[in-house]
């Protein structure tokens, strides 16, 4: 049990202060739409601007009515929102373009 409570402070903190961008904007975009947060609270909170996190925001609106995955979203998961009826996600590039320069 005492491993427990050791545990319980760097775990939380993983949650409440999000390190990489993919997580803290998972947690923004939660905050926002979840517990109905004010934006200027959740900017202050997550190190963002308040007008860079309205724009996180239209963005995700507008990726989620075209059906595609949020950019924080593993295919794997998407999969499975579309098997248990949720919703239907885009799918990737065939082709993704290449990374050097010249092709």
């Amino acid at each position: 049990m005492g491993a427990r409570v050791m545990d319980a402070q760097p775990c939380r903190c993983f949650f409440l202060e999000p390190q990489l961008t993919f997580h803290r904007r998972y947690e923004a975009l939660r905050a926002f739409f979840i517990e109905e947060r004010p934006v200027a609270e959740i900017a202050a909170q997550f190190g963002y601007k308040s007008s860079a996190l309205q724009v996180m925001i239209r963005r995700f609106r507008a990726q989620f009515r075209r059906g595609q995955v949020p950019p924080f979203s593993s295919p794997t998961v998407a999969g499975d929102h579309l098997a248990n009826g949720g919703v239907k996600t885009g799918t990737a590039p065939k082709d993704p373009p290449s990374r050097t320069s010249g092709s």
